[in-house]
């Protein structure tokens, strides 16, 4: 059965609903400041807000320091037994004196440390903090502030979605089975990202954003100058909120060359070449400035070499990159789990413990296996029709593939020294959010993958029941895994003001 084009654009208008309502009830759920450095980020948000950008690794900030003795929970990092069996009472509740002294002990505890996160490129801390700024105005303070800026996550999320599947209906016009199904994946996908405050969060609509410009700029052979502006800013746009993005304009890149130069062609090159040169400068300018801002005021281009000194990281020599435990199949068997797994669900603990379902870890790393090595199959086979779509899912693989090798060759090209992660004893960058700037392209891999399975059994029920069967265990993993912090008493629904 084929939707009508105003049930399908209702339909995916209601997953969009659906994500935003799922980010706000974990992001609601989850209290302040989790594992993956939401400290960190609240500094840089909060220094953003008012303008003052970090030039230097600096010291958190003082404000920052009081939200950290007032509102941080300890569930992330102990475990209740070191309490005797029951957390204590937030210390918003606790009487002022005993406040003040926590804040006494506190505040300069926080303020003598560095925060090794200041040289961040600064896209999602311009966003955050002027989304802050604009909660202060409509009068909210301390918790409920901080809760405002995660609930930025709101409105990521819901038009994620939709960018999914408008990308999605450019590539296959004519499939909704492929349209509805990412749009369905990108509604339920359990990243804890969304629920905490920081940049991951914001990547994967950016560059879906950019990724949609691609197709349409691989799909014409006379794009507007518009279009290209707007692909190669929302492309740059990635870049400026995590490093580990940057190989994603090489494959922009080769992609719009490939096309202009090696395949086949109606007319002049010159149309092609100037939708590549002003692609090219939308792309370099604002990466220019960054790179340009970050020479001057940490002594490199993308500023990481003081956060790679500060955590006690050394650069091994190119010869001893390759005595590396990743290449054995022992260690593909410890990278891989881990990094495809954190990229579906995250990386959040709870009590030390991390908040991971085995069986749904186990289904993350089979399923995203299959559907990368059957798409490499796919793609390679001769004779296979539309080219034009086989092209797009060749950037779409190489898209997510680029960030994967970037984070095995930071993996080898590093001595992690007493770095607790990575480490010496597991030196591997496992961060799977650090991939989440490829979550469309991925998906709309992994759906392509069931509807190709569907037709090559020549039973199309079961890509619906393959496709059903996905989201039923991404919202019972989901559920599951982060059903403990609904009860803790640091949170936004048990919050109470000082």
């Amino acid at each position: 059965m084929k939707l009508s084009k105003q049930k399908l654009r209702w339909a995916i208008l209601g997953l969009c609903l659906l994500a935003a309502i799922r980010v706000f009830v974990f992001a609601a759920a989850f209290p302040f400041f989790n594992n993956v450095d939401e400290q960190a980020h609240v500094d840089l948000v909060i220094k953003y807000a008012h303008t003052k950008l970090p030039r230097s690794i600096e010291p958190f900030a003082s404000d920052v320091a009081f939200c950290f003795a007032v509102y941080s929970t300890p569930e992330y990092f102990v475990k209740p037994e070191q309490y005797g069996g029951q957390y204590p009472p937030p210390n918003w509740l606790l009487p002022r004196e005993q406040l003040q002294k926590i804040l006494d002990d506190e505040i300069p505890f926080w303020e003598s440390r560095l925060n090794h996160e200041s040289g961040e490129p600064p896209l999602y801390y311009a966003l955050a903090g002027g989304w802050m700024n604009v909660g202060h105005v409509l009068g909210f303070r301390g918790l409920s502030l901080l809760y405002w800026v995660r609930f930025l996550n709101i409105g990521l999320a819901a038009a994620l979605v939709w960018i999914g599947f408008a990308a999605t209906r450019s590539t296959f016009p004519n499939n909704q089975f492929l349209q509805l199904g990412v749009a369905m994946l990108l509604a339920v996908w359990p990243q804890s990202a969304f629920y905490s405050i920081q940049g991951d969060a914001l990547s994967p609509l950016c560059f879906g954003i950019g990724f949609l410009g691609l197709v349409k700029l691989l799909q014409n052979e006379c794009p507007g100058i518009g279009l290209a502006v707007w692909t190669g800013l929302a492309i740059a746009a990635t870049c400026l909120i995590k490093t580990s993005n940057l190989p994603l304009p090489l494959v922009a890149i080769g992609a719009i060359a490939w096309k202009i130069f090696l395949s086949p062609r109606n007319g002049s090159l010159r149309p092609g070449l100037i939708t590549l040169g002003v692609f090219l400068l939308s792309l370099a300018v604002p990466l220019g400035i960054w790179f340009a801002w970050n020479h001057h005021n940490f002594g490199d281009l993308t500023a990481t070499k003081s956060k790679i000194e500060l955590l006690g990281w050394t650069r091994k020599p190119f010869s001893e990159w390759w005595s590396h435990p990743i290449f054995t199949l022992n260690g593909i068997k410890e990278f891989w789990p881990d990094l495809i797994a954190s990229f579906w669900r995250g990386e959040l603990v709870w009590h030390l413990q991390r908040m991971a379902s085995a069986a749904a870890d186990a289904f993350y790393a089979v399923s995203s296996a299959i559907v990368i090595l059957a798409t490499g199959v796919f793609l390679l086979r001769r004779g296979s029709k539309n080219n034009e779509q086989r092209f797009i899912l060749w950037v779409a693989l190489l898209s997510f593939l680029s960030i994967v090798a970037f984070l095995v060759v930071l993996s080898i090209s590093f001595d992690f020294g007493q770095c607790p992660y990575p480490s010496r004893e597991h030196p591997y960058f496992t961060s799977g959010r650090l991939l989440d700037a490829a979550a469309v392209p991925f998906f709309l891999l992994f759906v392509h993958a069931v509807d190709r399975f569907g037709n090559w059994t020549r039973q199309h029920w079961l890509r619906w029941t393959l496709l059903g069967a996905t989201v039923l265990v991404l919202v019972v993993s989901q559920l599951q895994v982060n059903a403990p912090a609904f009860s803790s008493r640091y949170n936004f629904f048990h919050r109470k003001s000082l």
